[in-house]
């Protein structure tokens, strides 16, 4: 069995358009490729054919990706709680001797895009955080080295 996948109902919808995608639409294409590079004849050679089956590997290698953390996702969901972190909280911090804040929802490894503000229960920071309240400090080690962050609110 293996390790639930958290999932936020939007970040769930999301893989679930890019597997339909990848099997209706990818997949599809990509076969057309390798029956064109085939049709050409000499394979050794055939940088298309070449081209294609990589792809195709990569394609199929992220369909069974998906598949598998659709199938164990655990969804997660912002209960409205604000008195302590946890997954689907959403999180206003401050890093030690600065002013800027940085807002984040914890989510699950497979949706994380700090970009978009979310990272992962699995990231130091996103570990450090969960089961922490409004006004307590965490010490974070980053590959930049250690950091102090104060937790401002929960959203």
């Amino acid at each position: 069995m293996s390790e639930p996948m958290y999932l936020t109902a939007e970040g769930a919808e999301e893989l679930r358009r890019e597997l339909k995608n990848l099997i209706e639409v990818r997949r599809p294409e990509l076969a057309r490729k390798l029956a064109e590079a085939v049709a050409q004849g000499d394979l050794k050679e055939n940088a298309d054919y070449h081209d294609a089956k990589e792809q195709q590997a990569f394609v199929e290698g992220r369909i069974q990706y998906l598949e598998n953390v659709l199938r164990s996702a655990v969804l997660i969901e912002n209960n409205g709680r604000t008195d302590v972190v946890s997954i689907g909280s959403e999180v206003t911090i401050v890093e030690a001797g600065t002013t800027d804040e940085e807002r984040y929802i914890i989510v699950g490894a497979a949706e994380a895009n700090p970009r978009e503000g979310k990272i992962s229960n699995e990231s130091p920071i996103g570990r450090a955080l969960l089961g922490r309240k409004p006004g307590e400090s965490v010490k974070v080690q980053t590959p930049a080295g250690e950091l102090t962050f104060k937790i401002k609110q929960i959203h």
